[in-house]
């Protein structure tokens, strides 16, 4: 008895219903808070800029906040970083992120315009923002996406880890619109503004929604004290450890180097799982993602989920005793010895070079 082959994702696809086919370009939400915009909206301008050439679209960015010089200098940003329109919606009940008002400013918008594919950042904001949108607006939403691409097909796909960061799947959205995803910082490369860049178009919204009408209230402000205490994401040179090093005590070693190289330290999520490090020290897809110039990697075996946080780095050199570690399939150099070795040796011949005292760094 013969069996049918199952179907393929051509064999799925239906045609776009045709209250769909008008959705056109592609929309980046900029993440404005306090007057401060989140790099990772610049980022995600640039690939946006990628997306809408392969379409044959234009690339819009979304500003939301107050009627203050913090909006008036984001919107000035978007020309630069390539927009093409800017939908602006400025309210006093946009001053402070809730979801409630920028839920329903954000989707009003995408009912009125109509984008085909609505890009945001997979930060606190993003993802409680983009979840409450795709929800509201019935339609697919990719989270923490490492690659987006248009297909042959001029679809949407958006790839992101699986099955506990031990495979890569792509999704597309095929039957809804707008196509969404989220994408976490460090992921895109960072792109160049232009500030002699001309303005584009702007189109204004209205919300119309009052205060009294929002149940969630900001009684206060309190700043993180413990925001720039790490910043391995736009940090230059990373120094990173794995479970290879055996013990906590032996991160010290890579504390070291780290300091002797003017870096920050890091570590895999086993050792953060183990208690050895704090998690804002972890990197990988569940951690933070990183994109320096120097990657130094001992003792990692290099899953995917830690793979997907820092193949943006211009230079990985592993060090790993494991001469088949998955680490060495994507590291631009390769080291196989023991770190507990090499970082010592490492260190000293950095210090002595660059003429700086060996010192370790004291956890916050």
């Amino acid at each position: 008895m013969s069996e049918t082959p199952a179907a393929g994702r051509a064999g799925m696809r239906k045609e776009l219903p045709e209250h769909f086919r008008d959705y056109r370009n592609v929309w980046v939400f900029i993440e404005l808070e306090r007057g401060q915009v989140h790099p990772v909206s610049w980022e995600l301008m640039g690939e946006g800029r990628k997306l809408a050439d392969r379409l044959g679209v234009q690339l819009a960015a979304v500003v939301l906040g107050p009627k203050d010089e913090g909006t008036r200098t984001a919107i000035r940003q978007t020309w630069a970083y390539g927009a093409d329109i800017c939908y602006i919606c400025k309210d006093a009940v946009l001053t402070d992120y809730r979801n409630e008002p920028y839920t329903q400013a954000l989707t009003g918008l995408v009912n009125a315009y109509k984008p085909e594919i609505l890009l945001l950042g997979a930060t606190t904001l993003g993802r409680d923002l983009a979840g409450s949108v795709a929800t509201t607006l019935k339609t697919g939403l990719t989270a923490d996406a490492t690659e987006l691409a248009i297909d042959d097909e001029m679809s949407l796909a958006a790839t992101r880890p699986t099955f506990g960061g031990t495979l890569l799947c792509t999704i597309h959205t095929l039957n809804f619109r707008p196509q969404m995803a989220t994408v976490r910082p460090r992921v895109m490369a960072m792109p160049d503004p232009d500030m002699a860049r001309p303005a584009g178009r702007s189109v204004w919204y209205t919300l119309g929604v009052a205060e009294a009408d929002v149940i969630t209230k900001v009684l206060e402000f309190v700043a993180d004290a413990t925001t720039n205490e790490v910043n391995l994401a736009y940090a230059d040179i990373v120094v990173a450890g794995g479970m290879g090093l055996q013990n906590a005590a032996n991160f010290r070693l890579v504390r070291d180097l780290a300091a002797v190289l003017g870096g920050e330290y890091g570590c895999s999520r086993p050792v953060v799982q183990k208690g050895w490090l704090p998690a804002e020290r972890q990197i990988g897809q569940t951690g933070k993602t990183i994109r320096p110039r120097l990657y130094i990697a001992a003792g990692i075996s290099g899953a995917i989920q830690h793979r997907v946080g820092v193949e943006g780095a211009d230079l990985i050199i592993a060090i790993n005793t494991d001469p088949q570690a998955r680490i060495f399939d994507f590291a631009h150099l390769g080291v196989v010895a023991d770190a507990l070795q090499i970082l010592p040796a490492l260190t000293e011949a950095f210090a002595r070079r660059l003429g700086r005292e060996t010192r370790i760094l004291e956890e916050a």
